[in-house]
Order: C-alpha cells, then structure tokens, then sequence
C-alpha cells in the first residue's frame, strides 16, 4: 500500500518494543511487535483509517514487523530506523488478570515451567528509570524524524515516550494547526521532581489520559485524593481528564461540560492485560473524532482494550466482527453511570 498526505487523518507517537509475555492461561508469546506504538494503533485502526506511526527503532527490528504494520493500514514512513541495534525488549508476566509482573523473568520462567529464551539473556528491566529533563536518549523523538506531510493531520496521540519527546512534538504540531492532541504519560515523569513542569506539558491538549498509579505517583506528598488530583488537572487547561483504573474501568472528566463518568471495563476474557491501556487511548481518539463526545469517546476505547486483552498480538483485535464490536458497546453503554 502506497500512502498520501491525502490519507493521513491521524498520527500516533509512541515506543516501539520487542516483547517477551507469559500470560494468564500458562502460554508464552516471545519477541513478538509490541510497544505502546503499536498497540495504540491498533487500538485506533479499529475505528479509524489513515495512520500514520511516529517511532523509533534500531537496525535490528525485525522488517517483518514493519512489513505487518503497512499491510495492516498503518503508515509507518515515520518510524525512523537507526543505523545501530536498540535495545527495546519488554518482559511482563501475568499470572492472574489483574496482575502483571515486570520484573525477575528467569523466575517467572521457572514458574511456568518454561524454558528461559536465549533472546531475554542479560535483560535488565527499567521500570522505576525517571526520565532526564535535559538529555535526549536514543529513543527519544526528534521534530525531523517524519514526513512533513504527518503535520497534516486531524488528530494526534502522543502515546508514553520520555518527557522530552512530550515536550517537543505536541507544540509542533499545534503549531501546524492540529487541534486534537490527546497524551498519555510517561512514568518516568509522573513524579513528584517533575511537578513544575507538568502545567508546559499539557498546555493545548485536549484529552489527558493517566492510569490511576501515574496519577498518584505525581501526587505523592500532595494529596491522596483522587478528585483533588482530577481538580488540580482540570486547572491545567485540559479540556478531557481520563484516569484509567484497570480492571474497574475508567473515570472520564468532561471539564467544560462540568460531566463526570465511571465506565466499567467489558469483563472479557483476560490473559494479557499488556498495551491495554494503550489500546483503549487509540480507541478513544477514533471515537472523538466520529462524536466529539467524551462519553462515547470512552465507550469506543474501552471495547479496543477489551479485545486487546484476549490475546498476544496487538493487532489480533483488527480481525474482530463488527457485530461483536457493536455487542460490546452496547453492553458497556447501558453500565455506564454518570458522577
């Protein structure tokens, strides 16, 4: 498939990964496409045509991978592959539908009564890093890393990359007119030592997407309280608040609207809750733009979570039947209670 500006509606930044799961029911999917990347799009190409990836990746990322995602309708001209190997492997075990494990791999292994892969040797997980303020790493997105014609687009979603590439690119594309800018975090800055910087970060966004846990992490030593954390938020200029709580759901903040939601997760079959998350801020934006209502909005990222924790690929959901898709927002549609 051969891509336009013409085509371009949408744009996601994100990580690519190289990731190695155990999963809820005992299986193993091991160096398989993953990422927060990948794993929005996919949530998003469920509803939506025209994407555009924004990414980085060393010479060693499998060209199969890439290969998939430009079969699959994504355009991956923005994935900018350097002339070295990256390490980007990512390790998560599940051993029950709520819980994920990120660290350890060669116990977890032993646990499932798996041989430990040769690939994971010497991996060094990097959960707790916090992100430099100053220094850009090799990952780290540059303004010239894509197509000028990717500034052409409706919406973007700058899925969890470091702090400096959050504090770059949404202002270049503002700047370019782009008026829906939707952002999930880091971990590596919700914390306390980035505070004074949060406020920049979110000024002209639009939806403001944060599991529970970043949101708290952020809020150590200020306040326990949730809604403090959403009122404290909602004074920073975002027009939408998410927090996402995993399997309870989502709190959707509409904050001109002065409209507040709890929608409950679709009980799905759980065995890989990994790019759940991401999925759901895909899904999210491909209903914004179709509604420009939060709600609804919510209800469309929701069902692109629900199909992503059923299985190992993230693009496993792009095989569902619209009927199923339609079942399921039904469903969470008639749960959801307004706050």
């Amino acid at each position: 498939m051969v891509f336009s500006s013409k085509l371009l509606q949408f744009v996601v930044v994100g990580k690519l990964n190289r990731n190695f799961i155990l999963t809820a029911n005992g299986a193993a999917a091991l160096d398989s496409p993953g990422g927060s990347l990948v794993y929005a799009a996919a949530g998003l190409r469920l509803w939506q045509q025209g994407i555009g990836l924004i990414g980085r990746a060393g010479e060693d990322y499998p060209a199969e991978w890439l290969e998939r995602m430009r079969t699959e309708g994504l355009d991956i001209r923005g994935v900018k592959i350097l002339p070295e190997t990256l390490d980007l492997r990512y390790f998560a075990s599940h051993p029950d539908p709520v819980t994920s494990i990120l660290s350890n791999p060669v116990s977890e292994f032993a646990k499932h009564q798996l041989p430990f892969p040769k690939a994971l040797l010497g991996y060094n997980p990097t959960t707790e890093n916090v992100d430099s303020k100053v220094t850009a790493s090799l990952t780290t997105i540059r303004g010239h890393d894509f197509p000028e014609d990717f500034l052409d687009v409706k919406a973007a979603h700058f899925a969890p990359v470091d702090y400096l590439t959050h504090s770059l690119l949404p202002s270049i594309f503002r700047q370019h007119q782009v008026n829906t800018l939707t952002l999930d975090p880091s971990e590596g800055y919700m914390t306390p030592s980035f505070w004074e910087e949060i406020p920049g970060l979110l000024r002209g966004i639009t939806v403001f997407h944060s599991a529970e846990r970043k949101l708290r992490s952020l809020f150590q030593g200020r306040t326990d309280d949730i809604w403090e954390m959403i009122d404290a938020i909602s004074a920073m200029g975002v027009e939408i608040i998410v927090v996402k709580r995993a399997e309870k759901g989502q709190l959707v903040i509409d904050v001109p609207g002065k409209r507040r939601w709890e929608v409950p997760a679709y009980p799905a079959k759980v065995i890989n809750v990994t790019g759940a998350g991401d999925a759901f801020c895909g899904g999210f934006l491909g209903g914004y733009k179709d509604t420009y209502d939060p709600l609804e909005a919510a209800l469309h990222g929701n069902i692109s979570a629900s199909f992503v924790v059923e299985g190992t690929d993230p693009f496993y959901i792009l095989d569902t039947l619209p009927q199923l898709i339609n079942l399921r927002l039904d469903y969470v549609r008639s749960l959801v209670r307004e706050i």
